[in-house]
């Protein structure tokens, strides 16, 4: 879009304009600044150039630094090679080395290097269960193909498939509580309790993201468990 879109932009632009009877101006015309005196206008340039180079093309450099902050490299590459599991389309997007290669390079871990050779081989055959089986026809987000691993007896003939579909589940949950907390972090330690222990901190943070369980706690229950941990000197 910043080599190509202006032109494209511009004409949708011009034509907001038209529909709604606002002036617009020569593109070819000289930009003034400031108060519009000569003797404050460094350089002469269009007023296309301006909008283009200085308001185009900046907002969208900086929105491609905020989407670079945002997916680094190595998180696109985790995207990408989990959308090989995606059962949208019929699994259009399914692809047994993008498969392995998840398994093998971000979950190290869970997998030994056997149940890698042994995952490839199942995939194989779930590639021809998913063309031949009626059950996976309906199915279209990976939610449903963890339940439907679950629920009937393909988990025990693809359990290492089910144990990876499992933890690529768990990876927007993880992203999620990641942002929650920073952002509970900022409203409870703020600048009027700076001296707050992390350990504290710690505490208050769980109350608050998991503020609806935590709502469901009895006041009561709380007095007596604090007053039965041991004597105090004043009474409950």
């Amino acid at each position: 879009m910043r080599e190509n879109g202006w032109d494209d932009f511009f004409m949708s632009v011009v034509s907001f304009c038209e529909l709604h009877c606002v002036d617009v101006p020569n593109m070819g015309g000289r930009y003034m600044t400031g108060t519009r005196r000569s003797c404050q206008q460094k350089d002469f340039i269009t007023i296309e150039h301006a909008y283009r180079i200085d308001v185009f093309n900046n907002v969208i450099d900086c929105m491609m630094r905020e989407l670079n902050d945002r997916f680094p490299k190595q998180t696109v590459e985790l995207l990408t090679l989990s959308s090989a599991l995606d059962p949208h389309n019929s699994f259009m997007s399914f692809n047994i080395e993008h498969i392995c290669k998840l398994a093998q390079k971000f979950y190290p871990a869970d997998f030994l290097p056997h149940e890698l050779k042994a995952l490839e081989v199942e995939l194989k055959y779930f590639q021809n269960d998913i063309k031949r089986l009626p059950c996976f026809k309906e199915i279209t987000t990976l939610s449903q193909l963890c339940q439907q691993l679950v629920e009937t007896t393909l988990g025990e003939n693809y359990y290492l498939i089910d144990r990876l579909v499992r933890l690529v589940l768990t990876f927007p949950v993880s992203t999620t509580t990641t942002e929650r907390a920073f952002s509970c972090m900022r409203i409870i330690k703020n600048r009027l309790r700076s001296t707050i222990s992390d350990e504290f901190l710690g505490d208050c943070m769980i109350l608050h993201i998991e503020r609806e369980f935590a709502n469901a706690i009895d006041n009561a229950s709380i007095i007596e468990e604090f007053k039965s941990s041991k004597p105090r000197r004043v009474r409950f």
